[in-house]
């Protein structure tokens, strides 16, 4: 999952105006398990407040900012495979190409993934994963889920899970379990310090569960539809952030966020 997107679709949700909330009381028909998911959020809202934002902004005071971005460079770089293999599947053939020929750039020229010279040549790059590839297929997303540790999904994002972790090239490239999984640790941290900026404005939102839902399910949606249907994406230019800049570091407080 791109951060960028992430954060547009956060700032999206934020916009969209009250009439579109659903009246006091009735249930959302994509959460048919709201009150089992609301206790995994506050679950994760717990186990974010206590140890991945501390370790996440103590990340961002400690470590130089070009070393983050390498480090956001290096992961980008090792999720292509996943994404190459999802462009085959959605008969994307250009994206392939395009997708495989920013590994080869990054990975030789960009010293295994570190730089980023092909954005800097123009190779353009995408976001595709099994979720979505099912999603292209006719797969419905199903029941709106909130899983332990990993947070919003769906029934199809949560099967798609497997085919990212099948082509998830760490697992064949590295014999060393406590190796991968300090690489995956790493790359988890690498996210979150990412999405640092977006605590303020989840704080804010009158029901913090809804407003992740609401975000989640429409950038999924943007995601599998390619942006068809969904408005120029000329606007969406407005929410873009660059990813090599510093997250603000005084965003939200540590409180936790107030239950419906």
């Amino acid at each position: 999952m791109q951060v960028r997107s992430l954060l547009l679709a956060l700032l999206c949700a934020a916009l969209v105006p009250a009439c579109a909330t659903l009246p006091p009381g009735e249930r959302d028909p994509r959460d048919p398990f709201e009150r089992v998911n609301r206790s995994v959020y506050r679950f994760n809202d717990t186990l974010d407040r206590k140890v991945a934002r501390p370790v996440a902004r103590a990340y961002v005071k400690v470590t130089p900012q070009p070393v983050r971005s390498g480090v956001s460079n290096f992961f980008r770089n090792l999720n292509l495979p996943t994404v190459m293999v999802n462009s085959l599947l959605q008969a994307k053939p250009v994206a392939f190409l395009t997708e495989t020929l920013r590994l080869v750039v990054n990975t030789t020229i960009g010293i295994g993934g570190l730089f980023d010279p092909a954005s800097q040549l123009g190779i353009p790059s995408s976001d595709e994963d099994f979720g979505q590839t099912l999603g292209r297929w006719g797969v419905p997303p199903g029941p709106y889920m909130v899983l332990p540790v990993l947070g919003p999904s769906t029934a199809r994002d949560s099967v798609g899970l497997v085919g990212d972790q099948l082509t998830d090239p760490k697992y064949y490239l590295l014999d060393d379990f406590w190796v991968g999984f300090g690489i995956t640790v790493a790359g988890l941290i690498d996210t979150r310090a990412a999405l640092l900026g977006t605590d303020e404005v989840l704080q804010r939102s009158f029901d913090p569960y809804v407003f992740m839902r609401n975000a989640y399910l429409q950038r999924r949606d943007f995601q599998v539809r390619d942006g068809a249907g969904q408005g120029d994406a000329d606007d969406f230019e407005l929410f873009e952030f660059e990813e090599e800049e510093d997250a603000p570091m005084d965003g939200g407080t540590d409180d936790a966020a107030p239950e419906q």
